[in-house]
């Protein structure tokens, strides 16, 4: 069995509120020196069979179209070892 990974991120011109609240809230907390921060969502498929093209395009399809708004997000899709 193989694990597949799908990092979802806003795009970089989309407005973050909750990595702001995280960036504001770091100093307090005594890290300073983080100049931004985005906060994302990720996903860990465990896949059955092997994963070829035709499987990462099924589930590049799913992130297109269930995992990730593509309007305001983009993803990456990874097999883990």
């Amino acid at each position: 069995m193989a694990r597949v990974v799908v990092d979802v991120m806003l795009k970089p011109e989309i407005l973050d509120p909750q990595g702001q609240a995280v960036q504001r809230a770091l100093p307090r907390l005594g890290f300073a020196g983080i100049s931004d921060v985005r906060q994302g969502k990720r996903f860990e498929l465990e896949v059955e069979g092997p994963v070829d093209e035709a499987a990462l395009d099924r589930i590049r399809e799913m992130a297109e179209t269930f995992l990730a708004n593509t309007v305001i997000e983009d993803f990456n899709v990874k097999v883990e070892s």
